[in-house]
């Protein structure tokens, strides 16, 4: 059975940081890279033009879309397809529709989805931490960001280290009966 992980949570609450250390703990996960339209970093996502972005619509190939920041970010179906027959793939969300759509997505996968979360102050400190320019956009969102309790895992990443929460997820993800990661 294909599998995939979703780090869900506002800005700044270590989605980047907990992918990272689960890299780091198993070469298995790696980050599904959304499709990104517009400006701000590029670095995490494959980057398209509007074209190409109305071609994934036209196909029904896109999962999910949102706007932030002046972009637009998407998760494609034949991208999560490819990742998941691949790895592992740690696909990063903030929107809880988001979380329904990709877990829709291709039927025969299974999901596990863990909420990332810190107190907003914690979150403030980060996103000014990062100087990219855009705090107050990013806090609005920090603020829109609704609360996922039923995830299969939650996760304060003020109280826990990276480390400590990538080995938490991955020993959940091996102990649970829906599916197990090869070679484990």
């Amino acid at each position: 059975m294909t599998r995939g992980v979703i780090l869900y949570g506002p800005p700044a609450a270590g989605k980047d940081t907990v992918t990272a250390a689960l890299r780091d703990l198993d070469p298995r996960y790696v980050l599904f890279e959304r499709l990104k339209v517009g400006p701000g970093r590029t670095r995490g996502y494959r980057m398209a033009d509007a074209t190409t972005l109305d071609q994934l619509r036209l196909a029904g190939d896109v999962v999910w879309e949102n706007h932030r920041y002046g972009a637009r970010y998407v998760v494609d179906r034949p991208f999560l397809a490819q990742r998941l027959s691949a790895a592992v793939p740690v696909v990063h969300l903030g929107q809880r529709e988001a979380v329904a759509a990709v877990t829709r997505a291709v039927p025969d996968a299974s999901w596990w989805v863990v909420y990332l979360w810190c107190p907003r102050d914690v979150a403030e400190r980060r996103i000014l931490a990062r100087q990219t320019g855009d705090a107050d956009a990013r806090l609005r969102a920090w603020d829109d960001t609704e609360p996922l309790p039923d995830a299969d895992l939650i996760i304060d990443t003020a109280e826990v280290s990276p480390h400590a929460a990538a080995e938490r997820i991955h020993r959940h993800v091996l102990a649970d009966g829906r599916w197990t990661v090869p070679n484990a």
